[in-house]
């Protein structure tokens, strides 16, 4: 109920705290199965200077504008584009549903369609719903990568584009991207790359000399990518983007907003009020760490994910689902769900909804969680 009288803060902070007292946190360790991490204290510190900025009004905000321009274009250019156009969104369920949004407004088809991969994110499954535009899934290869010539194949006068993913949820998998790309030029369809966890991993995970395919805008098909800074970027929950190569898809997508503050503008975003804060956390994350700084976090994520691989090898009765791409490592085992319960016990925050248990190696996770995850995970097997 509505209360009647207020409460002192620090009563109320007390409450809160013991409400919020069975929830996991990421500097326990014991989250593993989650691709976001405990922000870092830069991101924090600017969270919190810059709360009252709201990028649904740039005009009262004009240089908060400015500055989700200049993080728009770093990430463009760490995407390989010299120039794109995009915002900084909630997450990547919001810059999937644009890119959706924005081909639907372009294409000249009746009865919609776009295809993608069985291993598609379940935004796509919203941005269907949302905008009546109808999904075609395109199967899988037994390395989890989508089937190019089973999408080929689907291609109708109805198909408004395509969708390829670097860095799948459950595995990490990443698609073949220049060969969607090629069928993109060939159909003269629009593809995007829904990159919201591989984003921030693949350029720095290449430059390491780990073999992963293309899959941004050096690809000439590619038209539109989203990539999640609050995932590996390590910026605060929500900051999501939306890159475009061309300025049309922005436009496709924008909506007059007359009655503002700081004067009429044009929203391409879902969400009309945004948190201009995080924003320019993403701006700030990326000048301070610069492209080393974000490949020596990457470097300890894949380092950490192949020896935990080789570990997961040394246990019997349990296998890998696939040989991890990024800092992804799935496994299953006989009885998953009894494993899965036993180990929630324990405290760990994992899930094998899917079929295999999923451990991520964000910023946040320590050899030594997993050597203490690991011992109780074959406590429980032998039990």
């Amino acid at each position: 109920m509505f209360p009647d009288e207020g409460m002192e803060e620090e009563a109320v902070l007390d409450e809160l705290r013991k409400k919020t007292s069975r929830d996991l946190t990421f500097n326990s360790g014991k989250i593993l199965g989650s691709m976001c991490t405990y922000p870092h204290p830069l991101a924090r510190r600017v969270l919190s200077e810059y709360l009252d900025r709201n990028l649904g009004d740039p005009g009262l905000h004009v240089g908060s504008q400015a500055v989700e321009m200049e993080a728009v274009g770093m990430l463009s250019n760490l995407l390989g584009l010299d120039k794109g156009y995009g915002n900084i969104v909630s997450g990547g369920t919001e810059a999937n549903i644009l890119a959706v949004r924005a081909f639907r407004n372009l294409a000249n088809a009746e009865k919609p369609e776009l295809i993608l991969p069985e291993s598609a994110h379940f935004s796509f499954l919203k941005a269907s719903e949302m905008l009546g535009v109808k999904l075609v899934w395109a199967k899988l290869k037994e390395d989890y990568s989508v089937d190019v010539g089973d999408v080929e194949s689907k291609i109708t006068e109805n198909t408004i584009g395509i969708v390829g993913i670097a860095g799948t949820t459950g595995l990490g998998v990443v698609d073949d991207i220049p060969a969607l790309s090629d069928i993109a030029l060939d159909y003269g369809l629009p593809l995007h790359v829904d990159a919201a966890f591989g984003g921030f991993v693949i350029p720095f995970a290449r430059s390491l000399g780990y073999e992963l395919p293309d899959f941004d805008f050096r690809l000439r098909g590619v038209r539109s990518i989203t990539i999640d800074p609050h995932k590996m970027g390590m910026v605060p929950i929500p900051a999501g983007g939306i890159i475009f190569r061309e300025k049309k898809f922005i436009e496709a997508i924008s909506v007059p907003a007359p009655y503002l503050a700081g004067g009429k503008v044009w929203q391409a975003t879902i969400t009309g009020t945004r948190p201009g804060a995080n924003a320019l956390a993403v701006w700030a994350m990326m000048k301070h760490l610069g492209f080393s700084g974000y490949r020596e976090v990457v470097r300890r994520a894949m380092e950490l994910s192949r020896w935990f691989a080789g570990e997961i090898r040394r246990i019997p009765g349990v296998y890998l689902i696939r040989e991890p791409m990024l800092n992804i490592v799935s496994f299953g085992t006989r009885n998953l769900e009894k494993v899965e319960e036993e180990l929630k016990r324990r405290g760990w925050g994992i899930s094998a909804h899917r079929g295999y248990i999923r451990v991520v190696m964000m910023p946040h996770v320590r050899r030594e969680h997993l050597e203490e995850f690991l011992n109780d995970l074959k406590d429980v097997l032998t039990r």
